[in-house]
């Protein structure tokens, strides 16, 4: 496989729109473990290796396990994660795969247990985010491999 197109070149703007969307979510409060999640997740989902490499060294390198990484796709036959976190984690999915049947009442519902309002919406934030540089980095062909985490996020 080749990259098509690198639209941090290309196209400037667009890189900027999305690194305000993904700036937004240091104000949300949420831990950086929880929102690395969410990205490997969708991009599992997606099929996504470029973010799918980037996140999961992301992961490492703020302390979250391999056992988890490794059993990400499998996460409601594992007891690796916290009720709060499966909750987010069944919204990742709903979310990533919208038009399959949107966010059901009861899905909302196991997450609002856990977090109010603008934190839902936060949470929608980061997913829709997560899977706009999905879509684009597909579109693109990036190709996975090179990407380094950065010491502290």
């Amino acid at each position: 496989m080749k990259q098509r197109v690198n639209y941090f070149k290309t196209n400037p703007k667009v890189l900027q729109l999305m690194l305000q969307l993904e700036e937004y979510k240091k104000t949300t409060g949420f831990d950086s473990k929880l929102i690395e999640l969410i990205k490997i997740r969708a991009s599992q989902i997606n099929g996504c290796g470029f973010c799918l490499d980037m996140h999961t060294k992301d992961a490492r390198a703020i302390g979250e396990t391999e056992q988890r990484i490794y059993c990400l796709s499998a996460w409601r036959e594992t007891p690796f994660y916290s009720e709060r976190e499966r909750a987010v984690l069944e919204l990742t999915e709903a979310v990533t795969t919208i038009s399959a049947g949107g966010v059901p009442d009861e899905v909302y519902e196991r997450v609002r247990k856990h977090f109010d309002e603008t934190q839902y919406i936060d949470l929608v934030a980061i997913m829709i985010t997560i899977n706009g540089w999905n879509r684009l980095a597909l579109a693109a062909q990036l190709l996975p491999g090179d990407y380094e985490a950065q010491a502290v996020k």
